[in-house]
């Protein structure tokens, strides 16, 4: 029995011993929407805001027993997911999705590092196409990961980034596509769902750039959802919620 009653926010994902990514910015986020965490790493880093020192991947064994203590000691509304780092790491936690399929969880597919390190073995793309994403309530690929995922080459512009979501979407129940790295002076993210119109999320784009943007836009999707939120809902207020971070982080003149 579950000893604390408020929803919880499930984070799995790597550490970053900047605190400018993963689960310091999961956290970070999730608080400032009200809601609480608990935590299951798969991964220690180190790393500056600059480039990735070293990687330190934990057992599977241990990710799930990490995963499986949290959801028994509190009442989790939603998982977010983000660097999984191995194929075996991924299976596992795939397997404890399984066993709580009323669980919305949010992946944020993280194959690398802002510097362009790699977060995930290259051979692991497959298993988490095939044996976690489909388990998920919503994935949150920016460009550059939604080519990878499709298997084809960078979209350049946004109808091409539809038919590589469109291509990704078969077997799974919902896409956001961010925008952040298209170029022009919007920066949409679009919601894809089976059997339904694409929904646009707009804003403008902002000249400057902070790290860990695709962590907390998925954590506070996920946030939302644990508090009860429709996806799009959740969707609409998680962007709002990142678009006012990062303007508050642009200098003014």
């Amino acid at each position: 029995m579950a000893m604390r009653r408020e929803p919880h926010v499930l984070v799995v994902g790597g550490s970053d011993s900047s605190g400018g990514a993963g689960i310091a910015r999961d956290i970070e986020t999730i608080s400032a929407l009200g809601m609480r965490t608990c935590l299951a790493v798969t991964a220690v880093t180190v790393q500056t805001h600059d480039a990735v020192a070293e990687i330190h991947n934990l057992q599977p064994d241990l990710v799930v027993d990490q995963m499986r203590a949290a959801l028994q000691a509190n009442e989790v509304g939603a998982i977010k997911i983000g660097m999984l780092a191995t194929e075996q790491i991924i299976v596992a936690v795939a397997d404890v999705l399984r066993e709580n399929p009323r669980i919305p969880a949010v992946v944020d597919p993280v194959l690398a590092s802002s510097s362009g390190s790699p977060l995930l073995e290259t051979g692991a793309i497959g298993v988490l196409k095939h044996e976690l994403i489909p388990l998920c309530r919503l994935v949150t690929p920016n460009l550059i990961e939604l080519a990878i995922l499709a298997g084809s080459e960078l979209a350049m512009d946004e109808d091409g980034a539809l038919q590589q979501g469109r291509k990704l979407l078969a077997g799974l129940q919902a896409l956001l596509i961010k925008g952040g790295h298209a170029a022009g002076r919007r920066s949409p993210d679009i919601l894809l769902r089976s059997g339904q119109q694409p929904i646009r999320f707009d804003a403008p784009r902002l000249a400057g750039s902070m790290r860990g943007t695709g962590c907390a836009l998925a954590s506070a999707i996920a946030a939302h959802l644990a508090n009860g939120s429709l996806l799009e809902e959740g969707v609409r207020r998680g962007k709002l919620l990142v678009f006012e971070k990062l303007r508050k982080s642009v200098p003014r003149d």
